[in-house]
């Protein structure tokens, strides 16, 4: 199995920073893009960031410019940078990965995984 687990989330107060990381671990043959995705409540799961395995990055409109992605590809782990938050981007954050499983001459299909999500709250 495959597993991703976040930390970092967290209370802050507007206009601060936090840091999110997101590992993943198991039995992993490649990992493709790695993402961020948040979900406020009674909103849609949203995207907010994600990054290639080449480090090809791509940001919601509401994150360019405050919200920084990064992965470390030896450690299968990917990072957010986040500040100048405020009470909007409170939510839950959720880790996504599209990776293919793989153990000895096994090869699983390529799939998203996700995290259990790490909640993010900004106070004004």
């Amino acid at each position: 199995q495959v597993q991703l687990a976040e930390s970092g989330g967290g209370l802050v107060q507007a206009g601060g920073s936090l840091r999110l990381s997101c590992a993943a671990s198991g039995s992993i043959f490649s990992i493709n893009a790695m993402g961020w995705y948040r979900q406020a409540p009674g909103k849609q799961r949203e995207l907010v960031a994600t990054i290639t395995s080449g480090g090809g990055t791509n940001y919601a409109d509401s994150a360019k410019g405050r919200f920084t992605i990064s992965r470390d590809n030896a450690k299968n782990t990917v990072y957010l940078q986040m500040s100048s938050l405020q009470p909007e981007d409170t939510a839950v954050y959720y880790c996504n990965a599209n990776l293919r499983a793989g153990w000895g001459s096994f090869r699983g299909p390529v799939a998203d995984v996700w995290g259990q999500g790490t909640q993010v709250t900004v106070s004004s």
